[in-house]
């Protein structure tokens, strides 16, 4: 009966967005004051029945339920508790009613906690909420049924993806899918405003919010992703620039320019018109890859490869919410007033600057994801378009954009003097100039855009400390700390990805018993294979000996895993991480003459890519928080009809 009710709590709760919907519309057309009371009930109401759903569909997970299809199709008795839990929202059907479910639950949050706007946009904001999660309910309810039963059940599951099969898989899409619905929210403020022409300073402070924390949640997202990439497929690298990749990147990038955007409506009222359409783009990118994780035109390992005709209902969703969201923009676009103006040389120019480089970005990653899909569908010839394309072409574009970065903070609202910007640059400009030397001097070498990002990356290090520059820090706002330390963050990743890009050291050698082989500044023995056993699989597991120099030795186990439901070998790398880098060392498979497959790497520096990411988060984080203690203490009271 759990499978039941969690389905007819679905039917509820689809109902309810309807209802919201409905009388959303109807409010904000007549303005009637009872209508428009109705909506935030039903939005909470609508919010509890959606996460009732979900909770079923975990208790049945949890319990192995193999009567529901879903279950038997991706979990079975023999995993751990732990990928029971998190294969809820391993599959299709139950990653996307995680996705309606958070997407409702955040427009009650807005329902329950939102005062700062005329109470016509904000209920214009929920209806466009409710009519985004009622195309998702339809798709659940019609195409993708997270609670249809088996008759017979199975004996067994067939278990879930071993590649899935890691702490990971607890992590990585919720926050993802927590960001992608926090741009949902930033859209549907971005319509409600359209709708009722209310586009001005508390419309940015009320989407700012929910902006900054669906950027926060993208950047762990990705980050964590990049990781557990890293280390469970074997490959060696922390980003492939895979589709899929791609997809969860495009959004990030969209959201960090709406980031800077609505911090500049929100504070000097200007870049109105800007917002909105930064707000459709970005949630249009979350779209897209919601179109191709789960369309089945994709072959990658992070993809849902489905029945292409769900793909269609989601192409649909999309033509239909970004279209009409960008109808309306064209209709009421030039309704929104034009709002402050400021020079070319001040921070809102600078800000302006970073927004039309990162919407470059944008569209480099989006065509280079996206050709080789309409030309397979025209040709019928499969292109490629790899790291090669990518790093060519967004590449110099990141460097300047970090360059933008740097200056940025360093100026002044409205307006400023470029002499007096140089001056304030001086510092940082020196420091590269050393930086420069420096790695010519130890790398001759070296690539030119590892060099330069190396070179950038020392800049923004010291240019981001600008901001607390004859500050009392004591007395200096939170958000402050939280913008140093995010430029600081993206420093520190730079440092990592340049670092790696350019001295990455790889080995591939087959190997017999007792023989010494080098990679980078490591000497690795290969002593031996032993199968071994796991709670759900079964492994060939290598001893091998590592040392450093002079340095003591030390023991690493890299195994190929089999698991028997479903058949599946995978490969677990030995990652050993000292200050400087990581050894990384990934066992394969004998050959006939009885020698071992060994792929070894020493990485420097590349701890630094994850550590960056996690200290552009943590600042976020800051931010949020003292942006939202300083709105919470200048609120104004709400606006009457």
């Amino acid at each position: 009966m759990i499978a039941e009710a969690g389905l007819a709590a679905l039917w509820l709760a689809a109902a309810l967005a309807a209802l919201q919907l409905v009388l959303g519309a109807m409010g904000v057309w007549s303005q009637r004051s009872d209508l428009l009371a109705a909506v935030r009930p039903i939005a909470l109401v609508q919010a509890g029945l959606s996460a009732l759903a979900f909770a079923a569909l975990i208790w049945l997970f949890m319990n192995v339920d193999l009567s529901v299809a879903l279950v038997a199709a991706n979990n079975a008795s023999t995993k751990p508790w732990l990928y029971k839990f998190a294969g809820t929202w391993g599959n299709h059907e139950g990653s996307m009613l995680m996705w309606v479910t958070i997407l409702a639950v955040a427009g009650g949050a807005v329902a329950l906690f939102e005062r700062r706007l005329n109470e016509r946009t904000l209920i214009a904001t929920l209806s466009a909420q409710a009519a985004i999660g009622l195309g998702f309910y339809a798709f659940l309810l019609f195409a993708s049924n997270p609670f249809a039963r088996l008759n017979p059940a199975p004996v067994e599951g067939q278990g879930l993806n071993p590649l899935l099969q890691d702490p990971g898989l607890a992590f990585h899409p919720p926050t993802l899918y927590l960001g992608y619905v926090g741009l949902s929210v930033a859209f549907s403020f971005a319509v409600g405003a359209l709708v009722t022409r209310d586009v001005g300073a508390a419309f940015g402070r009320a989407m700012r919010p929910w902006v900054l924390g669906a950027w926060i949640l993208l950047t762990l997202g990705i980050t964590a992703g990049s990781y557990w990439a890293y280390y469970e497929l074997g490959w060696g690298g922390w980003w492939f620039w895979d589709p899929v990749e791609n997809a969860s990147l495009m959004p990030w990038l969209a959201a960090t320019a709406l980031l800077h955007s609505v911090t500049v409506l929100a504070t000097r009222e200007g870049l109105r018109a800007w917002t909105v359409m930064l707000a459709v783009v970005a949630f249009s990118m979350s779209m897209v890859g919601t179109f191709l994780v789960r369309s089945g035109i994709l072959t990658s390992v992070h993809a849902f490869a489905v029945d292409p005709k769900r793909g269609t209902f989601i192409l649909a969703l999309l033509v239909l919410y970004i279209g009409g969201a960008l109808a309306l923009f064209g209709l009421r676009v030039g309704t929104v007033r034009e709002g402050s103006r400021f020079d070319a040389v001040s921070r809102e120019g600078s800000l302006v600057i970073n927004n039309l480089l990162l919407s470059a970005i944008l569209g480099i990653v989006l065509v280079g994801t996206l050709y080789p899909l309409a030309a397979e569908a025209v040709t019928g010839e499969k292109l490629s378009v790899g790291p090669p394309y990518f790093n060519s072409a967004a590449g110099p574009l990141a460097l300047i954009l970090v360059a933008v970065m740097a200056a940025g903070p360093t100026m002044r609202w409205r307006h400023d003097e470029l002499k007096a910007v140089a001056t304030r640059m001086a510092i940082p400009l020196l420091l590269s100039a050393l930086a420069l030397l420096l790695v010519i001097l130890m790398a001759p070498g070296i690539r030119i855009l590892p060099l330069l990002g190396l070179v950038a990356a020392s800049g923004v290090a010291l240019a981001s400390l600008a901001p607390l520059w004859k500050r009392n820090l004591r007395r200096t706002p939170l958000y402050i700390w939280g913008m140093v330390i995010a430029h600081l963050g993206i420093a520190v990743s730079m440092a990592g990805m340049a670092s790696e890009s350019a001295f990455n050291k790889e080995t591939l050698v087959a190997s017999t018993m007792g023989e010494t082989h080098r990679v980078g500044p490591y000497s690795i023995r290969l002593d031996d294979v032993q199968p071994v056993a796991g709670p759900n699989y079964t492994a060939i597991q290598a001893t091998v000996t590592a040392w450093r120099g002079d340095g003591p030795s030390f023991t690493l186990h890299p195994e190929t895993r089999n698991f028997p439901s479903p058949q599946t070998e995978t490969n677990e790398a030995a990652i050993t991480t000292v200050l400087d880098g990581q050894l990384y060392v990934v066992v394969g498979r004998a050959d006939e003459s009885g020698r071992w497959q060994l792929r070894l790497w020493w990485k420097p520096f590349v701890t630094l890519i994850w550590l960056g990411g996690a200290l552009v988060a943590f600042g976020g984080f800051l931010s949020l928080v003292g942006r939202v203690r300083r709105d919470l203490r200048h609120r104004p009271a709400p606006e009457m009809l």
